[in-house]
């Protein structure tokens, strides 16, 4: 849904990480599991302070890789 404002129409803000967790309830495995995941480095992740984002780009397409 978008909203204009002043004329210009404004999009949402698209969020473009995952949490741990969030990728761990995708997967369907522990958070543990999905930590060593992320420090296997099978998809761009970033560290800001004590959070871990992970890129959805990159965890989507390592997803989409697997030959499930």
């Amino acid at each position: 849904m978008s909203e204009i404002q002043n004329g210009t129409e404004r999009r949402p803000l698209e969020c473009r990480t995952y949490t741990v967790n969030e990728i761990a309830r995708i997967l369907g495995v522990s958070q543990a599991r999905a930590y060593r995941l992320v420090q296997e480095g099978l998809f761009k992740s970033v560290r800001i302070g004590n959070a871990i984002r992970i890129s959805k780009r990159s965890f989507d397409h390592w997803l989409e890789s697997l030959d499930l």
